[in-house]
């Protein structure tokens, strides 16, 4: 599993925006020099959200790109799916065993856990929505306690 900087770089502006009272706009302009991004790149990414029903933009004086609907309704599933077409790709996957060479594919035991690992990922990515990053992002989020519990010797 290896997300690219157009995934890491989409959720921030993403982020960006949900900082903002929905549906507030925001310039994709602002949005790469607050984030230290290329203007290009922010745009290309945000193209993409757009062309997934994330983003919407619009022309004018009170134009700019905003969410499509509240970040409480965004998931950072439907981010990743967006920009990398899906959470985990399982290399012995249909779509992906005509390109590979595999002699022990009707054999492997290693499929149900690739299996499982893109379910379990898909089902965490559902519940982490886009208002929890952008609140996590701006240090609102309340950090869980952590309890150190001293290792005993067997």
């Amino acid at each position: 599993m290896r997300y690219t900087t157009k995934t890491e770089y989409g959720v921030i502006c993403l982020a960006h925006m949900a900082k903002k009272p929905w549906p507030g706009a925001s310039i994709a302009k602002e949005i790469a020099e607050h984030e230290g991004f290329s203007v290009t790149f922010t745009e290309k990414i945000l193209q993409g959200l757009r062309r997934a029903g994330i983003t919407t933009s619009q022309q004018g004086n009170k134009g700019g790109w905003s969410l499509t609907r509240p970040s409480t309704e965004i998931t950072l599933k439907e981010i990743i799916e967006a920009l990398e077409g899906s959470t985990f790709e399982a290399f012995c996957d249909i779509k992906h065993r005509k390109s590979i060479v595999c002699t022990h594919f009707s054999l492997c035991k290693l499929k149900p856990v690739w299996y499982k690992t893109q379910k379990t990922l898909d089902e965490l990515y559902q519940t982490i929505t886009l208002k929890m990053i952008a609140e996590d992002m701006m240090g609102l989020a309340q950090k869980p306690e952590l309890a150190f519990v001293p290792r005993t010797r067997p």
